[in-house]
């Protein structure tokens, strides 16, 4: 059974930073481009970040470029997304995705085969 577990939200501060993890079990973890997606209350569900299954590509949306910054660690099955500079309009519920080998699909969240439970971030200004 596929298992990606999100992990790192919480309630904290307009300017402050967080680190959320995404833990994942029984996948070939190297052959997945791993994404980040999130969903405030009411709206849909927007792609975040993602980094490739090769070659260490990363792509973020323009909301969060040059404050985000996604990361795997092949090692340890685990996907990071360290989010520095958080804003009021982060909050949502962040949610880490799987796609086999995808280069063109990565911000598709309909391309996805594997998704998270989600964890809750939360900025207040």
């Amino acid at each position: 059974q596929v298992q990606l577990v999100e992990s790192g939200g919480g309630l904290v501060q307009a300017g402050a930073s967080l680190r959320l993890s995404c833990a994942t079990s029984e996948l070939t973890f190297s052959a997945y481009t791993m994404g980040w997606f999130r969903q405030a209350p009411g709206k849909e569900r927007l792609f975040v970040a993602a980094i490739l299954w090769t070659g260490g590509t990363t792509y973020y949306a323009d909301s969060v470029k040059g404050r985000f910054t996604i990361s795997r660690d092949n090692a340890k099955n685990t996907v990071y997304l360290q989010m520095n500079s958080l804003k009021p309009e982060d909050t949502a519920i962040y949610y880490c995705a799987g796609l086999f080998r995808s280069y063109s699909d990565y911000a598709l969240k309909s391309k996805y085969h594997y998704w998270g439970q989600g964890t809750q971030v939360t900025v207040s200004s």
